[in-house]
């Protein structure tokens, strides 16, 4: 073999080593942890993920390490440790519970967060300009005033019993919320704390006695006994609403909800601007501007709950 053809083929395996070295390093790694399989996790994180894909941050450029805590906080303990390992670029974390858990052990790495209801509540950030830290992120917040208006649009509320769980502090914030309006509306909150599954059954039979209306928070508990409630309530003809249209889906009459793949896009939009050169902190977070007004009609029609033409009308999506 001649010195130039020899030259040629060291060049040719130097430039290969080469590039190999750099698709390496340009690789990123993108941690997702949701706290539960609950269907809006799962919206939001697909939503995030086709964001970053149209704007050239897919896959096989970027490694996605995808997981779920089974809404277990000493589970999610856990994979903020194996994430912490991992070296990330970015970590979407979708829940409150598992923002809490990631963002108070990694704060080198930047953060951003969908399905947090209160971030500056729940002590994620500091404030919703600007976090003051490594988060940012798109809050599911819808004002209570919105819903309780569709609520009293449809039916005339005294009492409305709030199922939440103690400790989580996105459910203790919506009840919190729900107290503050209430002399607005002229009705009563009934906090109606929820600490074991195995008590709901006793427990939701004096709810359903004593209230006009149950409000869902948000909740890995408060999920489990939907069916039960559900059930209970259209036997008493009581209305179930919630702000999280994946409970709308699981059987609550009425609910005043963002788009959870939407707000993805938009948690998506922020990680973007991060993985080009931006601070978390300073991307303001943001809630959604838009709710659909949903209604279940499989509910609607087990509880012979008469809804007004009027209301169907603003109804935008229908749970058939």
């Amino acid at each position: 073999m001649g010195i130039a053809k020899k030259f040629f083929v060291f060049a040719i395996f130097f430039l290969s080593i080469t590039l190999f070295s750099v698709n390496a390093r340009a690789e990123k790694k993108i941690g997702i942890l949701m706290f539960s399989e609950e269907s809006r996790y799962n919206e939001a994180s697909k939503g995030m993920m086709d964001q970053l894909k149209e704007n050239g941050f897919g896959e096989p450029s970027v490694k996605f390490i995808i997981e779920n805590a089974g809404g277990n906080k000493a589970k999610a303990a856990e994979l903020v440790q194996k994430f912490a390992a991992a070296k990330m670029d970015l970590i979407f974390t979708l829940g409150t519970s598992a923002t809490i858990a990631v963002s108070r052990e990694i704060t080198d790495v930047p953060i951003v967060f969908g399905m947090v209801y209160d971030p500056v509540g729940a002590g994620i950030a500091k404030d919703w300009k600007s976090s003051g830290n490594n988060t940012t992120g798109v809050s599911p917040n819808v004002p209570m005033s919105i819903i309780m208006d569709r609520l009293k649009e449809l039916v005339a509320v005294k009492r409305l019993a709030v199922l939440y769980s103690p400790g989580e502090k996105n459910s203790e914030i919506q009840l919190k919320n729900l107290q503050e309006i209430q002399a607005d509306y002229k009705l009563k909150v009934i906090p109606v704390p929820l600490t074991k599954t195995e008590e709901a059954s006793q427990l939701l039979s004096e709810v359903v006695r004593t209230s006009d209306a149950i409000y869902f928070t948000g909740s890995n508990l408060v999920s489990t006994v939907i069916p039960i409630t559900i059930d209970m309530a259209n036997k008493a003809k009581v209305v179930t609403i919630s702000h999280l249209e994946d409970i709308v889906e699981k059987g609550a009459l009425l609910g005043v909800c963002p788009d959870s793949y939407l707000l993805g896009r938009h948690a998506g939009e922020k990680a973007i601007k991060i993985l080009k050169g931006a601070k978390p902190s300073s991307i303001p977070i943001e809630s959604m501007k838009e709710y659909d007004l949903m209604i279940n009609m499989k509910t609607a029609k087990a509880g012979q709950f008469q809804i007004p033409p009027e209301f169907m009308k603003k109804v935008k999506r229908k749970i058939q």
